[in-house]
């Protein structure tokens, strides 16, 4: 009975065996793809990748940056919103800078109050004070003078009636009231005479110094607040209220490196195609005004036609095309922009991979 048993388990185990080799080796239908893979159009076509830009008769997207470091007070614009050309993006904490603006104003305030002041001189009460010191100064010197004669007059009667100290007293009174009535009359003239030029000049130089650090301060004030540069339409926000920016940009959290503040593209009615052909293929490029190429979107059947915009002559080391990378390798690429209108059935975004068949000679 036990070998019966152990034959029959034999028989199933060989079975089960067979069984599974026949059905592992069936193969199973493959699934369709998705979408078809970019076909090339053309009978010599140089296949590159491309990545889609905002349209710009140079340069890329428009990059943001501050020119003055500081903390995020206040972002009024979203991600995606049309502005203005001046439209504010970005407020930055301005505390410390408006502060300042108003200690310089107050002493470019006090330096003008101080030049009208000279400017205005003499003034009418000092002038009538100086002349008030002239006409008693010559009342003094009348007197005294009065005095010496008198005792000169006396003495040269009877020697006797007036002492010689007496008399050299009373002329040397006489000398000092004259000599104070000129000094008073110089004093007047100066007076009336007003400020001294070079007086006017050195506090209208500081003045003017006060002026312009002013306005220097508020220029400064002014690039606390980002504004939009041209027409356009907000692509990315890389900061938040309360985060800390400088002229290198903001940080990025998963790029881990600094980014534009703001990223804008332009109202244009096209979208750029920057193309990266590899350098073994320049040699094969058509010319110019010849130049055909069409773009693939990845993930459909669709393609667009491409018209030539113009080509980077700098052949530059190949980057990575997406998230802003900087990794470099050995192959050298040619850039080539093109561009196109955006499909009224299509959403289409800067930053978004395409494929792109160029015609070859």
């Amino acid at each position: 009975m036990r070998n019966k048993l152990l034959f029959a388990l034999a028989i199933l185990g060989i079975v089960a065996g067979f069984v599974s080799a026949y059905i592992y080796s069936t193969q199973k239908k493959a699934l369709p793809p998705v979408f078809n893979p970019a076909p090339n159009p053309y009978v010599k076509g140089i296949y590159t990748n491309g990545i889609v830009e905002s349209y710009q008769s140079n340069g890329e997207n428009i990059n943001i940056f501050p020119e003055v470091s500081g903390t995020v007070a206040q972002i009024p614009v979203v991600e995606g919103a049309k502005v203005r050309r001046g439209d504010p993006l970005l407020v930055m904490d301005d505390s410390i800078q408006r502060a300042l603006v108003e200690q310089q104003k107050a002493q470019a305030d006090a330096a003008q109050a101080l030049l009208q002041q000279l400017k205005a001189q003499p003034r009418k009460e000092t002038l009538e004070v100086s002349k008030a010191q002239v006409d008693f100064a010559a009342a003094s010197y009348k007197t005294s003078l009065a005095q010496y004669e008198k005792q000169k007059k006396s003495y040269e009667l009877n020697p006797k009636s007036v002492s010689p100290d007496q008399l050299d007293n009373a002329e040397n009174a006489a000398k000092a009231a004259q000599a104070n009535l000129l000094v008073a009359q110089k004093q007047y003239e100066l007076t009336k005479a007003g400020a001294w030029i070079y007086d006017i000049r050195n506090q209208q130089y500081q003045y003017e110094a006060l002026s312009k650090a002013l306005a220097s301060s508020k220029a400064l004030l002014e690039k606390y607040t980002l504004r939009a540069p041209v027409d356009g339409v907000i692509l990315a926000v890389n900061t938040a209220v309360g985060s800390f920016i400088s002229p290198q940009g903001a940080y990025g959290t998963y790029t881990q490196g600094f980014n534009p503040i703001i990223v804008m593209a332009t109202s244009a009615p096209y979208c750029g195609v920057r193309c990266y052909i590899d350098e073994i293929l320049i040699a094969r490029l058509p010319p110019p005004d010849q130049m055909n190429a069409r773009m693939f979107f990845r993930g459909t059947n669709i393609s667009v036609p491409l018209e030539y915009e113009r080509v980077q002559p700098y052949v530059i080391p190949k980057i990575e095309l997406s998230n802003q990378r900087t990794e470099r390798v050995d192959v050298r690429v040619l850039p080539i922009l093109f561009r196109f209108k955006p499909l009224k059935d299509m959403a289409v975004y800067p930053g978004q991979l395409v494929d792109v068949y160029v015609e070859s000679k």
